[in-house]
């Protein structure tokens, strides 16, 4: 066992270019679906937070179920639509970066709404009277409610982002687990273990935990600036 992780360590520090490549893979295919996450996910919560419509609760509803659906859910549906028979098989994109980066964003956007929705509902109560009287419009509403929670917010992205470089289910269904191509940490940590290769994937595991570690380190660094600069 200890010999396993001293190799694991090891193995971190002379880590070839092919897994180099597995880690900027994870890398780019989870930030990129934490954006495109945000900049739906975010508006979606606010405005189910500040704006009152028939099919709004079933709307919230939605919302928290899916953003506690099995990832495999997520990746069979996105595979029958990106397959060759489904309704998106023409573009080609099963077994690519971007249909992970699709499966991805169906996973972060509904988390980051189902958590913003609750934080930007709190600060509604406070400004809702205020920003009526204003007559501010819907739009409105929703960025300076986004502003004023910004802080808070990183709480959002934090989760979405965790939620993203730690799939396995969808990306492995999806992207195949095609080495040099759609092979991604947590895909390698599943496929060296079944194969008996501890040491790589246990060292693969030490770089993911330090990927969340220094993210979150950085997020809590630029959240205390703001905090300082602005008050």
């Amino acid at each position: 066992m200890l010999q396993t992780i001293s190799q694991a360590f090891i193995a971190v520090i002379h880590f070839n270019g092919d897994v180099w490549q597995i880690v900027f893979t994870s890398l780019s295919v989870s930030f990129t679906a934490l954006i495109i996450g945000a900049v739906l996910g975010l508006p979606l919560g606010t405005l189910l937070a500040v704006s009152n419509f028939p099919g709004r609760d079933l709307c919230i509803t939605i919302t928290n179920t899916l953003m506690n659906v099995p990832t495999v859910i997520i990746g069979v549906l996105v595979y029958l639509l990106l397959s060759r028979t489904g309704p998106l098989g023409n573009l080609g994109l099963l077994f690519t970066i971007p249909g992970m980066i699709i499966a991805q964003t169906l996973l972060t956007t509904p988390l980051i709404a189902a958590i913003s929705r609750q934080i930007t509902h709190d600060a509604w109560q406070i400004h809702r009277e205020t920003f009526l009287s204003l007559r501010l419009k819907l739009f409105q509403q929703i960025k300076w409610i986004l502003w004023d929670c910004r802080f808070s917010l990183v709480i959002a992205l934090l989760a979405g982002f965790g939620r993203a470089i730690s799939e396995v289910g969808a990306v492995m269904i999806v992207g195949g687990n095609i080495s040099h191509h759609t092979r991604t940490m947590t895909t390698a940590i599943s496929l060296e273990t079944s194969k008996g290769d501890l040491s790589l994937a246990l060292s693969l595991g030490i770089v993911l935990i330090l990927v969340v570690l220094i993210v979150n380190f950085l997020a809590y660094v630029i959240k205390k600036m703001a905090e300082n600069k602005y008050g």
